[in-house]
């Protein structure tokens, strides 16, 4: 069921599907809800799972203004208090995934569990020349942009800047700050990532409950590379506890 939510100005789509206890899933950049189709149909099956798209995004015109991290932190933030009404899962993918784990920093009574795929904690964590300015984002994401957006296709090469800049400037997060995601956390990436692999790794030993997963023989578009891998994965994480395992470090309980 698709609607809208007047988010303080942020006039934002989403979608619902599925039943059960809520989950908020984010797409990547530049892109819309549908690029999580797959992922959105697997978690379905277990959750009521919303997808709303960001400002400048999809259904949801763009607003005056940057189109920074920050910003779309406190959308989610208010679409978790009016849209969702408390707390819920969170998914994040790429872009989103970031705007997911600034919404945890800032509201972690809001987050039960959180899953960050393909996306970094600070900006330098990117590999540069995944967010070089010059990079001309591929002609199929200026067709959907157009297919959907009520800002019209003129408006697209606007929404590309602004994310252009929103990349360079942010997040600026440091592990310190990670230190009060209290809930579960998984972070996923490929081993071909344009996230780095040892900022994978300061992400993952920063998340007081983290837990790691690198997938292999893929890179920053695993979710379709190896769509039933990262789905079994994300699954186990989200609908199982955590295991006793036989040889804890990191996780050795306390004496």
């Amino acid at each position: 069921m698709a609607a809208y939510a007047d988010l303080d100005g942020v006039r934002t789509w989403y979608d619902e599907r599925g039943r059960g206890e809520p989950l908020v899933a984010l797409h990547p950049g530049l892109v819309d809800a549908r690029a999580l189709a797959a992922t959105v149909e697997v978690l379905a099956g277990h959750f009521h799972v919303y997808t709303p798209e960001r400002r400048g995004h999809g259904h949801t015109p763009d607003v005056d203004g940057p189109a920074s991290f920050d910003l779309m932190a406190d959308d989610t933030v208010a679409f978790l208090e009016r849209v969702v009404g408390g707390p819920a899962r969170l998914l994040g993918v790429s872009d989103g995934a970031m705007v997911a784990l600034l919404a945890a920093v800032r509201r972690p009574d809001l987050v039960r569990q959180l899953v960050c795929i393909a996306g970094p904690f600070n900006r330098d964590g990117w590999v540069p020349e995944a967010i070089d300015p010059a990079n001309t984002p591929p002609d199929f994401f200026a067709t959907s942009y157009g297919e959907v957006s009520p800002d019209g296709i003129e408006h697209y090469p606007a929404v590309v800047e602004k994310l252009a800049r929103a990349h360079l400037e942010g997040p600026t997060l440091t592990a310190g700050d990670l230190a009060g995601v209290a809930c579960r956390a998984l972070v996923m990436m490929a081993d071909d990532e344009e996230v780095t692999l040892e900022h994978t790794v300061e992400f993952y030993r920063a998340l007081p409950r983290g837990e790691l997963a690198i997938v292999p023989g893929t890179s920053h578009g695993l979710l379709v590379e190896k769509p039933d891998l990262c789905h079994r994965i994300v699954l186990d994480f989200l609908t199982n506890d955590p295991v006793q395992t036989l040889a804890p470090l990191r996780r050795r309980p306390p004496s």
